[in-house]
């Protein structure tokens, strides 16, 4: 943090100013020409809100792309299609059985033996070939979008959240004030607060099990010489099929996730594939910090964007990928 300070003293001063500013807007009281102006505090801050939750849900997504694509250089351009598969498999599941956690559990099965599939059937034979691989799983995720139309038709489908995390919670920032005094606190799902808080600690556990164990190391060490790895007795392509599996897993989840505050149905697939894309772009290939960073840029971007400027919301996500690339092309938290 020093050293940024002292590198960049003009960008740090900046990106305190930023922060001041985005503190007073959550917490102060709004005076009334601001909100003649912007509009309601409550409304800003549900859109806030909203933006972070939609960030946890795109790390979930982007985390396992970035695993596969960033950690592995193996292009899945298929992973939006793991999502919706599991999606849909956490959907069928919980109608099943009724149960909100289990039905995570088949998704995550489920979408990392399809990504072993995957692993073992393709990837496995066009190691280091960039092109084959990005033709080869734009034809799979087409076959799969197809058999998903096939299967569960062009509705829309959306879990069931349980009972437990029905409503709002009340959360500690003032939206109004009354005119006998009272404040009005923000309202808020339960359902997104324990999802974005579940993103949380799964990017944490990722990032410790990466950087801190030899598990991590394996995987580190295996990228960038995978024959000396061999050579030391460790057997690369088990690994290597372990981590596709947990990356495609991760996505399945985010599948039920996207599937619970929101819903599933065809295209979705192509929506968040772009997503991981311009996320892992953003944050850089092969950082889960970097995934988290750019995941929570792209979510607020998108939703504040779609309340203040709903014309250019979909430009905005593009244009900031644009602006990193020219200014950091290897991503906001990876080094040169």
């Amino acid at each position: 943090m020093n050293r940024f300070v002292e590198r960049h003293p003009v960008w740090s001063l900046l990106i305190l100013i930023a922060v001041v500013v985005a503190l007073w807007l959550i917490f102060a009281t709004w005076p009334q020409g601001l909100e003649e102006a912007v509009g309601r505090k409550k409304v800003f801050l549900n859109a806030l809100f909203n933006g972070i939750t939609l960030g946890g849900l795109y790390f979930l997504v982007a985390s396992g792309f970035t695993l596969i694509f960033g950690l592995m250089r193996n292009v899945n351009l298929a992973h939006g299609s793991i999502y919706l598969f599991g999606g849909y498999i956490g959907y069928t599941t919980d109608n099943l059985t009724g149960s909100w956690l289990f039905s995570f559990v088949m998704a995550f099965v489920a979408a990392a033996l399809l990504g072993v599939i995957l692993q073992v059937l393709v990837f496995r034979r066009m190691e280091g070939q960039d092109l084959r691989q990005t033709l080869v799983t734009i034809g799979i995720s087409i076959v799969l979008a197809d058999l998903m139309l096939w299967g569960f038709g062009g509705d829309f489908y959306q879990v069931q959240t349980p009972a437990m995390l029905v409503g709002p919670a009340p959360l500690p920032f003032v939206v109004a004030v009354k005119s006998s005094g009272e404040a009005v606190y923000l309202q808020y799902p339960i359902v997104r607060l324990v999802i974005f808080a579940a993103s949380v600690v799964i990017g944490l556990g990722m990032w410790l099990v990466l950087n801190r164990t030899r598990i991590g190391m394996i995987v580190r060490a295996g990228v960038d010489d995978r024959d000396m790895l061999s050579v030391m007795g460790v057997r690369i392509q088990l690994v290597f099929v372990l981590v596709f599996a947990f990356g495609a897993g991760l996505a399945g989840m985010a599948g039920v996730v996207g599937a619970t505050f929101q819903s599933i149905s065809p295209g979705e697939d192509t929506r968040f594939l772009l997503a991981s894309l311009v996320v892992v772009i953003v944050g850089g290939m092969g950082s889960i910090p970097g995934a988290a960073l750019g995941a929570l840029i792209i979510g607020l971007a998108e939703q504040l964007g779609s309340v203040y400027v709903p014309t250019y919301s979909i430009v905005l996500t593009f244009l900031i990928m644009v602006v990193v690339l020219a200014v950091r092309p290897q991503g906001l938290l990876v080094r040169r």
